[in-house]
């Protein structure tokens, strides 16, 4: 008898443990957002590192779930997510007299409690601000739809803590 329950376990079994490894394998981490990952000098990455170690918990009341590929290059909060990524390019519009002069529509300069912004409005009614006067170049894009008020006030006490004023190039 213990034979055959035996067999019974392992015949029974074997067909629920692959619908339990094929039902993890959707797990809610294969919603996290993806995005691609900057590739910045050595001094660059040493700054993205030491901005990743002290970026909040929660953006706007959201919390931290980081993008595919992980990198201590990119976080992400929510779904959808506020993408952050460090090392990033100088945006072009970065030097672009019509933004200096205030008039693209598209793209507005500002700062936020000390730090300071380069503003676009992308094609899809996204937003993607970029820092400026600083070391490193830092992204953080908020998608449609999302307020985008409280994730630069909850993001400057970081930026200014671990990327250093100054022109980065």
């Amino acid at each position: 008898m213990n034979f055959f329950r035996h067999r019974l376990n392992t015949f029974f079994g074997l067909p629920v443990l692959v619908l339990l490894i094929g039902a993890t394998g959707c797990s809610s981490a294969d919603d996290n957002a993806s995005t691609a990952v900057p590739s910045p000098d050595t001094k660059v990455t040493e700054l993205c590192q030491n901005l990743d170690k002290v970026l909040p918990k929660k953006v706007d009341g959201l919390g931290r779930e980081d993008p595919e590929p992980r990198s201590a290059l990119t976080a992400g909060w929510g779904s959808p997510a506020i993408i952050l990524r460090c090392g990033v390019e100088r945006p072009p519009k970065m030097v672009d007299p019509k933004v200096a002069l205030g008039d693209d529509p598209d793209a507005v300069g500002g700062g936020v409690n000390g730090v300071d912004w380069l503003m676009e409005k992308q094609d899809d009614g996204s937003v993607r601000f970029t820092t400026a006067s600083r070391l490193a170049y830092v992204e953080v894009s908020v998608p449609k739809g999302r307020d985008t008020s409280g994730v630069l006030v909850d993001l400057a006490a970081s930026v200014k803590k671990a990327i250093p004023k100054g022109i980065a190039d």
